[in-house]
């Protein structure tokens, strides 16, 4: 394997089998991709046609119903590899504890030491921008600060593969361009894979390297844009004309999926 490939998929399908009197639902493949290391992917395609279980199943947390998917050149199992961490878009904070506790929770079940612990969650919190807010508890925050002590809750245990599942789906147009700075500030000074599952285009078209695009159910790739955008960009991107077309580009291709997925003529 090259040394540039992180993560590859061959040959991947995802069929659910058949329940309570309904048929069987093959709901994404056969998909064949690599990740290249240090890369920004986005994933974008009509709804239901299978982003989430593609996510689901390079994490680990789904089997493919046929061929492999494998990570730093070892198969992927049916649990979540070490150095992979997955950020949802459901709040997954835990409302009892604080900011601070929140981050420190993976770290503290994985048995580090204290102190060590400190130092990852004190560099995390303030990397998120989060340092006034340690000492609140979830429901003290907003919906996008939330969000941030989740990624930072990820952030802690320095994964080298970042999947992102609609991370800012329940965020206003404004704080989804804040949000999206940040992760892509996160992005380059980790040096870590990152692949964003999202149903907003100019959102995958702001922050991707590449931009894979869905099909209607079953979902397979049928592009795969790169956006040759510099490494240091922001949301100030969305003003280049270049994005306008990359973006309507991004529309061209799915919109007939689109409508294959509502059923319309």
């Amino acid at each position: 394997m090259s040394a540039d490939v992180h993560v590859t998929l061959n040959a991947v399908t995802r069929v659910y089998p058949a329940h309570s009197g309904h048929g069987e639902v093959h709901a994404l493949g056969p998909i064949d991709f690599s990740l290249r290391r240090g890369e920004f992917v986005g994933v974008v395609g009509p709804s239901g046609c299978g982003k989430s279980t593609l996510l689901e199943t390079v994490a680990g947390l789904a089997l493919p119903s046929t061929g492999t998917v494998t990570f730093e050149g070892r198969p992927v199992d049916n649990q979540v590899p070490e150095g992979v961490g997955v950020v949802f878009q459901e709040d997954a904070t835990f409302p009892w504890l604080t900011v601070r506790d929140n981050v420190a929770f993976g770290l503290q079940r994985a048995g580090i030491d204290g102190a060590e612990i400190a130092r990852r969650v004190d560099e995390a919190i303030a990397f998120m921008g989060l340092n006034a807010f340690r000492r609140a508890y979830p429901s003290q925050l907003s919906g996008g600060m939330r969000q941030r002590v989740c990624i930072a809750r990820t952030l802690v245990l320095r994964p080298r593969l970042i999947l992102l599942d609609e991370p800012f789906g329940a965020l206003d147009q404004q704080t989804r361009l804040l949000m999206g700075e940040e992760l892509l500030r996160l992005w380059r000074e980790t040096g870590a894979t990152v692949m964003l599952i999202t149903h907003a285009l100019d959102e995958a078209a702001m922050l991707s390297d590449r931009v894979a695009v869905m099909s209607s159910r079953p979902g397979r790739f049928i592009a795969v844009l790169e956006t040759h955008w510099p490494r240091e960009r922001d949301s100030r991107i969305v003003a280049e004309p270049g994005f306008g077309l990359f973006t309507s580009r991004l529309w061209e291709l799915i919109r007939d999926e689109s409508k294959k997925a509502l059923g319309i003529t």
